[in-house]
């Protein structure tokens, strides 16, 4: 045993669960593996199309099964700032396997979109289903059989998922994700937030929002706040899918540029061709999953995981539950104060010790499984430590610090912010839901009070402008889930939700769709399964309904005697203006297919 008593008891009844899927799933691979180099199976006019636009060398070295071949699949486009730095990240990559005595060809790339352009607007409406597009489109560049490992190229909320779900799906391969790191600190995030806030009341015109937030999101990498894109690059490296030390460094950087080289060599040295072969779908397994989930509780991460690592899990045959991820929270203390959480932003959280200070703090209270296998090579231990530029240009590594930078960012164990992860799973006569408590202050954490049913983010604005919700409520925005429309973030709603909760309101949100990785400091239950399409009680809630959403206790219950609330239908909604326009008409198989968020939400 390397981890507490209950850890292991969760990862135990994870491993049973999962024992059918598992084992079919590791049958697979073994027999994909032991076919060995798979250029071997192309005939020569496959492998002519393979390497025509190579150079001599590249030619001459893929004609034979020796050298080992590189596939990139790259979320680059220079729109969003997070994927914007990825454009040199090929001909790196390519350098560094020449260097190493390999070839690295682009296998193909994916769409990356970003919530933050999308938020309140159609577009969000594919972002959920934009992951599993992602992973079909990195299957689809991986199926010309021409490689022997796989580099993935993605930072942002749906990008990483989708990837790992290819990466598991292609699990005979060896997979190593790079990131491409933080942009550098711009406007903190509590004052670009107390100008929305602003701007929601009118104090503000859109002349200073825009400038405030342009401020905040200044250059290139990923947004500082800690949301889903960040949480995607600490569940990377816990998970041991980056080489230590990589997730929160500088865009455009010496050390940027020499983690990314270090890292196309990695995943040429553990391809089949040499003596650490490392297949992704052996690699990732039930403690690889839980160690991600223990990850994300311990730093206050995205409740969007919630549902992706479901899925991911679920690519490799495992079944996680939001009963195991509630458990896990309940077990682990939170370690980071990054904003929503607290005020600082990743690159205090990097500065203060970052992952190999978080890493080495969970080893040590034996909060994470120590005897996994990493990219690295067995074990965790090689990651609680700092990547830095060494003086011949290469990456050196030393011991992460003893001691935290800076104690209100990063706690030791021994002085955690609190003792719980902050994740929680709801449950009452309403479903099930997912509530994050970790940036929500204990006073606001149990709110009973009339329901005010929406069934579009846009009225519950309209009712703001207007005037119509100062008073305390419960807002319940159903027809938002999977099946729906496609589960969007309402995060629009927040800087509205903020103000009356300032003004002394009791507020809090409950719907079936999401409210994205900068859930804050108002209490939203989020993701109520099952969605009202789907039937669930959410679709039966009217008007001035008492509602009662406690966090403390973990229920979320509308307060109408069982017989009514049986008796009543639920109410419904013409959906179809939400199933057309910015693309939505081409994702009707997938709403079709979409399976519960507490299933993952995945349409495979």
């Amino acid at each position: 045993m390397t981890a507490r008593r209950e850890i292991e008891a969760v990862t135990a009844r994870i491993c049973e669960r999962s024992r059918k899927t598992r084992e079919a799933y590791l049958a697979r691979v073994d027999e994909a593996a032991a076919k060995g180099p798979h250029r071997t199976v192309l005939s020569c006019g496959n492998l002519a199309h393979g390497f025509a636009a190579c150079g001599p060398q590249d030619k001459a070295a893929l004609s034979g099964d020796v050298v080992p071949n590189l596939g990139i699949i790259t979320a680059y486009n220079d729109m969003l700032s997070a994927h914007q730095p990825y454009e040199p990240y090929p001909r790196l990559i390519k350098e560094a396997a020449h260097e190493a005595g390999g070839v690295a060809q682009v296998a193909g790339g994916v769409p990356a979109m970003c919530d933050g352009v999308t938020q309140g607007q159609p577009g969000m409406e594919l972002s959920l289903f934009s992951r599993d597009v992602i992973a079909l489109a990195a299957a689809v560049g991986l199926s010309h059989n021409m490689f022997d490992a796989a580099v993935f190229l993605g930072i942002c909320d749906k990008i990483v998922p989708g990837l790992v779900v290819a990466a598991l799906s292609f699990g005979h391969l060896p997979a190593v994700f790079i990131p491409a790191g933080p942009m550098t600190s711009g406007l903190p995030n509590d004052e670009k937030s107390k100008v929305r806030q602003l701007f929601a009341e009118g104090k503000v015109g859109r002349e200073a929002l825009l400038e405030a937030e342009a401020k905040s999101y200044h250059g290139p990498g990923t947004c500082t706040f800690y949301g889903t894109a960040n949480s995607n690059q600490m569940l990377m490296e816990i998970m041991g899918l980056h080489t230590p030390g990589s997730s929160f460094v500088n865009p455009n950087t010496p050390l940027r540029d020499a983690l990314t080289r270090e890292a196309a060599k990695r995943a040429l040295a553990i391809t089949a061709l040499g003596n650490e072969f490392t297949p992704a779908g052996r690699m990732i397994d039930e403690r690889s999953i839980v160690n991600g989930v223990v990850g994300l509780n311990a730093t206050g991460g995205s409740t969007n995981h919630t549902i992706h690592l479901i899925a991911i899990a679920a690519a490799a045959g495992i079944k996680l539950t939001w009963a195991d991820i509630a458990e896990v929270s309940a077990n682990v203390p939170l370690l980071a104060r990054v904003y929503p959480n607290g005020l600082a932003d990743v690159n205090h959280f990097h500065a203060a010790g970052g992952m190999g200070f978080l890493v080495r703090e969970l080893l040590d209270a034996g909060l994470l499984h120590e005897d996994v296998q990493t990219i690295w090579g067995p074990g965790l231990r090689p990651y609680a430590v700092e990547a830095k530029l060494g003086a011949d240009g290469t990456v050196a590594r030393e011991p992460a610090p003893a001691l935290s930078g800076n104690e209100k960012v990063l706690a030791p164990v021994a002085k955690a912010f609190q003792p719980t992860g902050g994740i929680r799973v709801l449950k009452g006569n309403l479903g099930q839901a997912i509530i994050k408590t970790s940036a929500v202050k204990p006073e606001h954490r149990v709110v009973e009070a009339p329901a005010i049913v929406f069934t579009a983010q846009e009225d519950l604005q309209a009712a703001f402008k207007a005037g119509e919700l100062d008073r305390d409520f419960i807002a319940v925005i159903r027809y938002q889930g999977p099946k729906a429309n496609g589960m969007p973030e309402l995060h629009k709603l927040t800087p509205l939700l903020g103000v009356l909760q300032d003004r002394g309101y009791r507020v809090a949100l409950v719907t079936d769709g999401r409210m994205s990785g900068a859930s804050g400091k108002v209490p939203a239950a989020i993701h109520v399964t099952p969605e009202a399409l789907d039937g669930g009680a959410i679709g039966k809630v009217r008007d001035g309904d008492m509602v009662r959403l406690d966090a403390e206790a973990g229920t979320l219950e509308v307060l109408v005697e069982a017989e009514e609330l049986g008796q009543r239908e639920t109410e419904p909604v013409d959906l179809a203006h939400r199933h057309y326009g910015m693309g939505r008409e081409l994702f009707a198989g997938f709403r079709a297919l979409a399976s519960r968020a507490d299933q993952g939400a995945a349409v495979f």
